[in-house]
Formats: structure tokens, sequence, C-alpha cells
């Protein structure tokens, strides 16, 4: 098995592209069940995917599915990852929030959280899950040492991924040091992976993904082993993957 790679002319493009996918998706399977990803990454996606409702695609029966969410945000707080998904997810697309699932953050037994919603997920089975790629090759917030068997659990952000994350908040001090994550198990089990990466400070963990060996150091490199699996870059992202199809 390998990765698809497909390199478009900028970010934008690239949102279009995995956009058009997923519309295809549902066009195909209207109840179909998704898997959402955060952060600046697939902010390109959920812009297009607004365009495509305003014209006319239907997600109104589609269940989405976040990969993460950060431990010890009290209900509400404009930085977590609901209220992300909220903000530019469920709301540009007209959608009831019931729709949307989300590990629950303010759990007193985040155990029993991570536990309840593999349960939920399992149940589901998610038709594509879309993801983002860190700077350190972490997909959700599997950060590198993570074991591929892993399922939806606690996790501890690295204190690159804190710094990374810190431009959404006030101070670095602010990021949450935990979350519960989708484990790359249950990442493996969607039927379908769309991964977005847009920027050159992509490009390492992208070209280790890709052209790397299968190894925890890289948590996403395990994507090469899944049978239905496309990375959409921008040419920043790309910059390592000489080789890779360039669409526009």
């Amino acid at each position: 098995m390998s990765i698809d790679v497909l390199t478009t002319i900028d970010a934008e493009a690239a949102g279009k592209v995995v956009a058009a996918s997923i519309a295809d998706l549902v066009r195909d399977k209207p109840d179909a069940v998704i898997g959402v990803a955060t952060g600046s990454s697939p902010e390109p996606v959920y812009t297009a995917l607004a365009r495509l409702a305003r014209v006319g695609a239907d997600f109104s029966r589609v269940r989405w599915f976040a990969l993460d969410e950060y431990l010890g945000l009290p209900a509400g707080h404009p930085q977590s990852y609901r209220a992300f998904l909220e903000r530019w997810l469920i709301e540009p697309l007209g959608l009831d929030a019931a729709q949307l699932f989300v590990p629950d953050g303010t759990s007193s037994d985040p155990d029993a959280a991570a536990a309840a919603y593999e349960r939920q997920i399992a149940a589901a089975g998610v038709d594509l899950q879309l993801l983002g790629i860190g700077e350190n090759g972490h997909i959700g917030f599997n950060e590198p040492g993570t074991p591929f068997e892993a399922v939806t659990h606690r996790a501890s952000l690295t204190a690159s991924t804190r710094e990374a994350n810190a431009r959404f908040f006030a101070d670095v001090e602010d990021v949450p040091r935990e979350c519960l994550t989708q484990g790359l198990a249950t990442i493996l089990r969607a039927r379908r992976i769309e991964l977005i990466a847009c920027g050159p400070r992509k490009a390492s963990a992208v070209a280790a993904a890709v052209r790397g060996p299968v190894t925890t150091d890289c948590p996403a490199s395990i994507l090469a082993t899944h049978p239905r699996v496309r990375f959409t870059l921008d040419p920043a992202a790309a910059e390592m993957l000489l080789d890779a199809p360039v669409l526009g």
C-alpha cells in the first residue's frame, strides 16, 4: 500500500478538492459518517463545504465525529474543539449541533469518556476521516511514540504542539496540557482518509509520512498501511515530494 499525493496550486484549491470528495461521498450516501479535524489545516475544506452548501449540497443527514478535544476547558470555551467545529462547520452548513459528536473534555473521568467515545465511533463506522498533520508528524493528538494499536485515549500534548497551538490562546500557559484523542487504530478503521496539509512548516512531516519508514517516530506514517488514503497539499507542503502530481 502507499499514500496517494495530490498537489494543488494553493491552500484554497486544496480545500476545494477535499470538499468535493466529501460532497461526492454524501451525494452517494446522504447519511454518511465523517470524521473531522480542527486547527488551521482543515479550514479551507470547511470554507469550501459551506460554499457547496449554499449552492445546494445537502449535508443534513451526515453525522460528524471530531478527532479530539482538549481536557479541562469549560463547556462553551471558544477554543474548545466543539466550539471550533460549531463555528467552522455546523453553523456555516446550517446544521443541527446534535449532528456533531465530540469527546467529553469536561468529564471528571477522562478515561471513561475516551472509552465511551471509542464505542460511539465503532458503532457508527466512519466512512471518511479528514486529517491534518502536525509538524512532528502527529495526527489527531497522537504524538510521536504513540502505539499504533492505540484507540481513543487520554493523551499529553508535547511542548512543541502546545507552542504551535498557542496562537489560538492568549499565552502558551493557557493551552491545555492534556486531551482526549482518537487513537491511530481508531483512525485507521475509517473506510477512506483525506489528509490536507499546507505551508512549508508541514513539508518535513509530509515527506516523513509519505517517503519514510512506518514508525511511531512519525505517527502519520502508519497511514501508508491504509488502502484508501490521499494527501492533498499546497506547493509548500509538497516541496520535499518533487514527483507529486500537480492539479491546476
